[in-house]
């Protein structure tokens, strides 16, 4: 079944809620003790997902397979500690169900994401990475994306550390 690209709808935040902690898990479950998942997944609560999807600062933008959410990439405002040279976007979330990964779902939403930060105006384009991703990070550095900093990302009481990523748009 080939996946239809589309912008998010209210509608879709319990799939999009359910398809963020599939793919969370499936990716990184690995790195974390029950307790520190626990409390970093009950950030991303219903309530917490329709906030953000009623803020226009936010965007998300979602593949789907027949009714099933397959994908999404999500933009928001700029939070990370970073000088920036101008307007910004950031790409807060991007996820792919894990039956879903290499089917080539992962350019569109790139795609999407920058042509969303460039109609916002941005100037440029922010994102986090994980340093144990390097597939992630070969996506973001094929679209042009450059380290600029590491970033302490908490999950639960563990401190990873992130590639902050920067595009110049």
């Amino acid at each position: 079944m080939t996946p239809v690209f589309r912008l998010a709808e209210r509608s879709d935040l319990p799939a999009l809620a359910a398809l963020f902690e599939r793919s969370f898990r499936g990716a990184f479950a690995h790195l974390y003790s029950d307790a520190d998942l626990k409390t970093f997944l009950a950030q991303f609560n219903l309530e917490a997902w329709a906030k953000e999807f009623d803020d226009p600062g936010y965007a998300f933008f979602v593949a789907e397979a027949g009714s099933d959410l397959v994908a999404f990439v999500k933009l928001g405002p700029p939070a990370l500690p970073v000088e920036r040279n101008g307007p910004a976007v950031e790409l807060r979330q991007i996820y792919v169900d894990p039956d879903w990964t290499g089917r080539g779902l992962s350019g569109p939403l790139m795609d999407w994401a920058i042509a969303e930060a460039r109609r916002r105006e941005a100037q440029e384009l922010y994102l986090t990475v994980y340093v144990g991703n390097p597939r992630a990070r070969k996506l973001y550095e094929r679209y042009g994306f450059v380290a600029v900093g590491l970033y302490a990302f908490m999950v639960g009481n563990q401190a990873d550390e992130d590639i902050i990523m920067r595009l110049a748009l």
